[in-house]
């Protein structure tokens, strides 16, 4: 093994309780949104809600509240740091999706943004990112260049 992984498995031995939860929590839903992403477009996108076109003009959303603010950083943490380390590519896309299942579990509502690049028209750049009271889930900084082209703005159940 090298020192990279020994030094991730310290880590992760390391882990309290809670932290260890998270994170088999954000593994399978990496999984499950790596399964998802398989699927045809049109049926993911059905899944998360429907895709809507962006507001002309971006509402100005009010930062959730202290506690949910520390759920929300968990969250991000869990699934930013697992991410890299599974043996399937696990993007943004997937972690958006993963972190929004996550969030919809706590009865937290979340904004999946997704974006393309359209300053280079012979490639097609794209990403998602998640957001939830105008705070950052997964997916920033987002690039400037990124225009958003849609958005799944379904509720928490």
């Amino acid at each position: 093994m090298t020192a990279p992984i020994l030094h991730k498995l310290g880590t992760a031995l390391r882990l309290g309780g809670h932290d260890r939860r998270l994170v088999a929590e954000a593994l399978a839903a990496l999984v499950v949104a790596r399964a998802r992403t398989l699927l045809p477009f049109r049926v993911l996108a059905r899944q998360l809600g429907g895709l809507t076109p962006p507001p002309p003009v971006p509402a100005v959303a009010s930062p959730p509240p202290p506690d949910v603010r520390a759920v929300v950083h968990d969250i991000r943490w869990a699934v930013v740091a697992l991410a890299p380390w599974l043996p399937f590519r696990s993007l943004c896309l997937q972690q958006a999706i993963a972190a929004r299942t996550m969030l919809s579990r706590r009865g937290i509502d979340s904004v999946l943004h997704l974006g393309v690049d359209r300053s280079k028209p012979e490639k097609l750049g794209a990403h998602a990112w998640l957001d939830t009271g105008g705070m950052p889930v997964t997916g920033y900084p987002v690039d400037p260049a990124l225009v958003e082209v849609g958005r799944f703005t379904t509720p928490a159940r």
